[in-house]
Order: structure tokens, then sequence, then C-alpha cells
């Protein structure tokens, strides 16, 4: 990342003070989830079970 996008992200964080967290949250969650159920052929079946966990 260069030096003037990341000046352009702490100004918007100080503006907004909006961050990304929810969404790094929900991808370690679901990373998690993908190990756990490693090996399911099923993929709509598996596309539900998230559906239904984190929804």
């Amino acid at each position: 990342m260069t030096a003037n996008k990341t000046k352009q992200h702490n100004k918007s964080y100080f503006e907004t003070r909006s961050t990304n967290a929810s969404a790094e949250s929900f991808n370690a969650k679901l990373k998690a989830f993908r190990a756990a159920l490693r090996g399911v052929s099923d993929i709509k079946y598996f596309l539900f079970r998230v559906a239904k966990i984190y929804a």
C-alpha cells in the first residue's frame, strides 16, 4: 500500500470512525467453519449451514 493510500485510509477512519473489523471477523469465522467441515462435497449443504449459523 502506498503512503498516499494509507493517508487516505487513516483520514477516512478519523472522519467516519468506520473500519472493516466486522468483515474481518466474519472472514475468520467462515475460515474456521470451513476448516471444521473440510471435505464436504455438497456445496449446497455447506452454504445452507453457513447461512443458518452466521445469518
